[in-house]
């Protein structure tokens, strides 16, 4: 299982994903719970490997996340440019819209929540294309 972590300054988003592709749970976390999250996905899940975001507040979140999480776990950096608007496209894939809503240009849609675990789903996805898993 892949770990995705989105860092940010005030909310994080984590995703687990199989080898395969599914996506076993999503969410978005304050920053003050995300080090409780990560560890308690991590056993749950038996993860084996954690991606993060290359942007923001990256560097800072990698040196918490060496000391935070088991060394057996590798660590890597993927790509974010770009992700954010990735994740507002996927919302309304994953959760179309309906009502009157259907009827505003997905272009000028927003998501009526947080997406940082859409970004985190893709962050993972990123690394299964480019490491040709």
């Amino acid at each position: 299982m892949i770990l995705g972590f989105d860092p940010g300054k005030d909310k994080c988003g984590v995703a687990v994903m199989s080898l395969q592709g599914k996506i076993e749970t999503h969410q978005v976390i304050a920053t003050d719970e995300v080090i409780n999250s990560l560890q308690t996905l991590i056993k749950k899940y038996a993860v084996t490997l954690l991606v993060i975001g290359n942007q923001t507040t990256s560097k800072i979140w990698l040196k918490r996340l060496e000391k935070e999480i088991p060394s057996t776990i590798p660590i890597q950096l993927v790509d974010e440019y770009n992700s954010s608007l990735e994740a507002r496209e996927r919302y309304w894939q994953m959760y179309p819209a309906k009502g009157l809503m259907r009827l505003v240009p997905l272009g000028m849609r927003l998501p009526p929540r947080p997406v940082d675990d859409l970004v985190a789903i893709i962050l993972i996805e990123r690394y299964l294309r480019l490491s040709g898993v």
